[in-house]
């Protein structure tokens, strides 16, 4: 799936994903990977840890989208209506402030 999006200048990604062939891939392409090592490895390497907690930011995100029920089972078949409608939650998401629980 990365082959298909232009290259960015960071990719931030959990443990699942420290693998060495995907960093090798992700340096090879001029992005820096900011992925913590796992605990497992002997040799762990080193990442950005500031750059890494923007991440909670995007987790967030998706959850809230996944609190659409469409997005959350992609009911659509066709990618365009399935974006179509990730936009529109996107839009109302935005819209709609969190209501605090305080």
């Amino acid at each position: 799936m990365l082959q298909l999006v232009p290259t960015p200048r960071k990719l931030l990604a959990d443990r699942a994903y420290d693998a060495r062939k995907l960093r090798d891939w992700l340096v090879e392409r001029g992005c820096e990977p900011v992925i913590p090592p796992n605990p497992t490895r002997k040799h762990p390497h080193t990442y950005d840890p500031v750059a890494y907690r923007s991440r909670n930011t995007i987790e967030r995100m998706l959850c809230r989208l996944k609190d659409f029920r469409r997005i959350a089972t992609r009911y659509d078949k066709r990618a365009d209506n399935f974006r179509s409608a990730v936009l529109l939650a996107a839009a109302v998401t935005w819209w709609i402030p969190i209501e605090s629980t305080a």
